[in-house]
């Protein structure tokens, strides 16, 4: 009897160190960037259970059947489509060499280039910049806010997700006024972007442990970036997980932007 009773307290106390060690490993710093985590981390999930259900398998379908020279083409024209709204912010921050750089690349790509289907001012050395209104208001020195995560549209922080409808206003696929050309233009290109972000589903699965704070690092990181034309002040990466993504982030932005 003794011994059972001490056999029982010994797997008593086992239980009880696995149970440590386990709440050790969950246990969650709160992250300043982050004070909305439980409501980002709900909507996160349910951003990716719509994505699970009815982005990506039609992502993978296209990726399937859609000939690279056919994706290139896709991407070339959204790209150069983007090209008027990234000019126009540029001029706003002041940066007029890129902002008329950017409008020439249009104007040529949509001629020379065919609506924008052949790179034709990458090729002229017209390198392509990123810039949207949330990077303009961070340039003009207005804080980013919170990270928060919009529902469809994924992660922003607060300055960026007010911002979001001036940058679609601006857009010009949002901005076609028929509904029907909108509409396909719109899911054609969301699928598109997706597709270009299936080979890193895998990385992301295997290689983090909590994606929902892989994702938020590498967005708050690529953002400071952009803001500050790759060359944040160091202050701008000191939050959790920055600058331990390098790599990877890399490949998002870039298969993002084709």
């Amino acid at each position: 009897m003794k011994k059972n009773i001490t056999s029982r307290f010994a797997q008593a106390l086992a239980l009880g160190g696995a149970v440590v060690a386990l709440a050790g490993c969950t246990v969650r710093f709160a992250n300043p960037d982050d004070p909305l985590e439980s409501y980002n981390r709900a909507m996160f999930t349910f951003n990716e259970k719509v994505d699970e259900v009815a982005i990506q398998p039609v992502a993978k379908a296209y990726d399937k059947v859609t000939p690279l020279p056919v994706r290139t083409g896709v991407g070339n024209f959204f790209g150069n489509v983007g090209d008027v709204w990234i000019g126009g912010n540029n001029l706003l921050q002041g940066k007029f060499t890129d902002g008329l750089s950017d409008l020439l690349r249009f104007a040529l790509n949509s001629t020379v280039g065919i609506l924008g289907l052949f790179d034709v001012a990458s090729e002229l050395n017209l390198s392509k910049h990123d810039e949207d209104f949330g990077q303009t208001l961070g340039w003009w020195g207005v804080g980013e806010g919170a990270y928060f995560v919009v529902p469809f549209f994924g992660p922003r922080t607060i300055r960026d997700a007010v911002v979001l409808p001036i940058d679609l206003y601006g857009d010009n696929v949002w901005g076609i006024d028929d509904i029907a050309t909108r509409n396909s233009l719109t899911a054609l290109r969301l699928v598109h972007v997706r597709a270009n972000l299936l080979g890193i589903d895998k990385t992301l699965e295997e290689g983090t442990l909590d994606k929902y704070s892989y994702a938020r690092d590498f967005y708050l990181q690529q953002r400071r970036y952009r803001v500050f034309d790759g060359n944040p002040p160091l202050d701008e990466l000191d939050f959790n997980g920055a600058g331990q993504h390098d790599d990877d982030a890399g490949r998002l932005v870039k298969a993002g932007r084709q």
